[in-house]
């Protein structure tokens, strides 16, 4: 099977940025591999003036939701680190084993790269200094350095959705039929994020690519 794979443009954001930017990702793509089972939601970032859609389903955005809490965990553990996350879609079949049991195979036909580099600073920022409107210290030049940065962010966010988009809409002859499960609202997928017994997440992506690459893995 043939397996389609996108590396996200990298964006540069602080920590308070990541759960709007990963939603804002995360719910793009999954909204362009919808099964038109959807009643789309409109959503309006707060840290940016960005627009995106998601699914409007409340179980796939908890999912999405407890995957990026998990990826917050890991950048808290490893400061400094680039960070990349995964969201890989997949056709599921069985694969008879033995004459009394059968196995799961994944076969990926499309994988996203999402990559972040979180920078770090020190002074930490709760959830409610991310407005631009706050004047935060030293002085003026900081908070103009701010916005600029912000700004800087934006530009690049709305980069990865155009990226995103025009991906979708020139990569087409590997998205598999659509599956026959009542109820589903998008194709099978899943998100890997950084592995939170390895700090090195350079190899432990190897060791999936390994087993994904070819791209077939057994679950």
């Amino acid at each position: 099977m043939n397996c389609e794979v996108c590396q996200l443009k990298e964006l540069e954001v602080e920590h308070f940025e990541i759960r709007e930017v990963l939603r804002c990702i995360l719910h793009t793509i999954v909204f362009h591999r919808a099964l038109g089972l959807v009643r789309p939601k409109d959503i309006d970032l707060e840290l940016f003036e960005i627009t995106y859609v998601q699914c409007g389903d409340m179980e796939l955005e908890k999912k999405i939701d407890e995957n990026i809490e998990q990826f917050i965990s890991w950048v808290e553990k490893h400061p400094n680190k680039k960070s990349q996350i995964c969201l890989s879609f997949f056709e599921e079949r069985n694969k008879q084993a033995t004459w009394f049991t059968h196995k799961k195979e994944r076969l990926h036909w499309e994988q996203w790269y999402i990559n972040l580099n979180v920078a770090q600073h020190p002074k930490a920022h709760s959830g409610k200094s991310h407005n631009s409107k706050v004047v935060v210290d030293p002085g003026e030049s900081a908070l103009e350095e701010r916005i600029a940065r912000r700004a800087v962010l934006e530009a690049s966010l709305n980069e990865v959705l155009f990226q995103i988009i025009k991906f979708v809409n020139e990569k087409k002859d590997h998205v598999p039929p659509i599956p026959n499960h009542e109820g589903v609202v998008c194709f099978p997928h899943e998100i890997i994020i950084p592995s939170s017994s390895d700090s090195a997440f350079g190899m432990d992506m190897i060791k999936r690519m390994l087993q994904t690459g070819h791209p077939t893995m057994l679950s």
